[in-house]
């Protein structure tokens, strides 16, 4: 909405009864004037300075016509107008800066593709006596070298914004997408006129319209931003998804097979010993499975002494039929409805038809629990792997059904472990679970994968003299392990000393301290 700024000419407004202040009577308009004339006169001194002065036992007397009430009103009207000018002002600066944040962002990743030598060091691909150790052909050296110069610039970003890797590429992608397919949205943005949520959601819809449809997005682009200017975030969404299912040119069955390739499961950590899990799933799908929970909830619901709700319920019993075991599969209800009969007749598949159910082994639950804490000697708490502390009530309980030990022999004033082979490169199962306990993370900064997920990595090459030895190795991720070893990337590592990474551009960067 775009407000005039109002003439230093013009009258101030008079604030009619639906604005809260009635309109002046007759009687009212020939007091004002009165008032008027004896404050030109001078004679209303007497009312005011030759008044006595107030005594504790008096309030101050303050008179007002009721014609300056409502100046008065319009003054504090316009004032909070101004404010929220102001305010108007700040938000628009606010998401031009955050436009200009992505398309910086792109211009680094875009130039890194140009020229990767900053990030990858020089092409050894113009050496003609130059042959490549693993047997890789020019073009397909040449092309790795664009890739790791992109991850590269991709970490330093991160390092330096304190943001993850992924947001950066997640920018950076809206960006491309917006800057190549949508200009009048992308400019809209640039202009402070639509907020980063508009500009996000729109980039997400268009980027799955088909790469080579340049009239799908002109229509996209020409629909959508016309919304993007009106209308708020949630509802724009709704509507800009409805202009993505109008333009597409694919077939809703096609577009379904593809989507059904990135169904997955993964945990966030919440607050206080809880986790969110969460599954992406084709709709049918997860309908039947909340349909399934829900009928299990109820059913137990009924009983006479059951106190928890629905929605524990419900909660419960997704935990119990995931984790059962062979010994615990149910026999289904006599017109119990399967996954398999529920599903239409024809319908896609996409890879992810029911198949017949077979109870999972039972899963692995890795705890560290300090010995004195297991023996309430102490308080110190233990560390659920891939989650973080839990509480010993919980702790104490997944101690006493575990059927397997592993025991780490620490020095008892350093923590350090003790008995490990140090004279082998490969490293042993036991270094390698201490490392899971030292360095539970990958070790770049900023990075999340769990240490079982990575490599270990020798800090000093065993080539060089590097030993098998916890003060020599530390879990990385196989991105940030390729980076270390195939891009200007390095870290180093002084012995009891710190850690810390060197980027391609010469920043020093320490290690993120343990999460837990």
């Amino acid at each position: 909405m775009t407000r005039t700024a109002r003439p230093a000419h013009r009258p101030t407004p008079v604030f009619r009864a639906c604005d809260g202040v009635p309109w002046p009577t007759d009687d009212e308009l020939d007091m004002d004037a009165e008032w008027a004339a004896l404050r030109e006169c001078g004679d209303v001194e007497w009312w005011t300075d030759a008044a006595p002065e107030p005594t504790d036992d008096d309030a101050p007397l303050e008179i007002q016509s009721p014609h300056d009430r409502g100046h008065g009103a319009a003054d504090a009207a316009y004032d909070l107008d101004a404010r929220l000018g102001h305010l108007e002002t700040v938000v628009s600066e606010r998401q031009r800066a955050t436009a200009e944040e992505y398309r910086l962002i792109l211009t680094v990743l875009d130039d890194a593709a140009f020229d990767p030598a900053p990030w990858v060091g020089p092409d050894p691909t113009l050496d003609r006596a130059w042959i490549d150790a693993r047997g890789r052909t020019p073009r397909a050296v040449r092309r790795d070298r664009v890739d790791l110069a992109e991850r590269a610039a991709v970490a330093e970003i991160a390092v330096r914004l304190h943001l993850s890797e992924q947001t950066v590429r997640t920018r950076a992608a809206h960006a491309r997408t917006l800057v190549g397919g949508c200009p009048q949205l992308w400019a809209a943005f640039g202009d402070g006129r639509i907020s980063e949520k508009h500009a996000v959601d729109a980039a997400r819809l268009a980027s799955t319209l088909p790469a080579g449809d340049t009239a799908a997005f002109h229509r996209f682009d020409d629909e959508v931003c016309a919304r993007a200017l009106v209308l708020p975030p949630a509802k724009f969404f709704v509507a800009a998804r409805a202009v993505r299912e109008r333009v597409h040119a694919e077939s809703l069955e096609t577009r379904h097979r593809r989507a059904a390739d990135d169904r997955a499961v993964w945990m966030t950590p919440e607050l206080d010993g809880m986790a969110t899990l969460h599954a992406l799933l084709p709709a049918d799908r997860a309908r039947a499975v909340m349909s399934t929970l829900d009928q299990a909830a109820r059913h137990l619901r009924s009983r006479d002494d059951e106190d928890r709700t629905l929605a524990q319920l419900r909660a419960d019993a997704f935990a119990d039929l995931v984790t059962m075991t062979s010994e615990d599969v149910p026999v289904p209800a006599e017109g119990a409805t399967t996954a398999t009969e529920a599903r239409p007749a024809g319908a896609p598949t996409s890879g992810t038809a029911p198949r017949t159910f077979r109870a999972a082994p039972p899963a692995t639950v890795v705890v560290t629990i300090p010995a004195l804490t297991l023996l309430g000697a102490d308080t110190e708490p233990a560390t659920l792997e891939g989650y973080g502390p839990i509480d010993l009530d919980t702790a104490r309980r997944l101690a006493g059904t575990a059927t397997s030990w592993i025991r780490l022999l620490t020095h008892p004033v350093t923590g350090a472990p003790l008995v490990l082979d140090r004279k082998t490169y490969r490293v042993p199962a036991a270094l390698r679970r201490w490392l899971g306990v030292t360095s539970p993370t990958c070790v770049f900064p900023g990075c999340g994968r769990a240490a079982r997920d990575c490599d270990i990595d020798h800090l000093t090459a065993w080539a060089d003299g590097g030993t098998t030895d916890d003060d020599n190795l530390d879990p990385k991720c196989r991105h940030h392990h390729r980076l270390r070893h195939e891009s200007r990337w390095d870290i180093a590592h002084t012995t009891g000393g710190p850690t810390a990474w060197t980027s391609p551009l010469g920043g020093t960067y320490g290690t993120d301290p343990p999460p837990f």
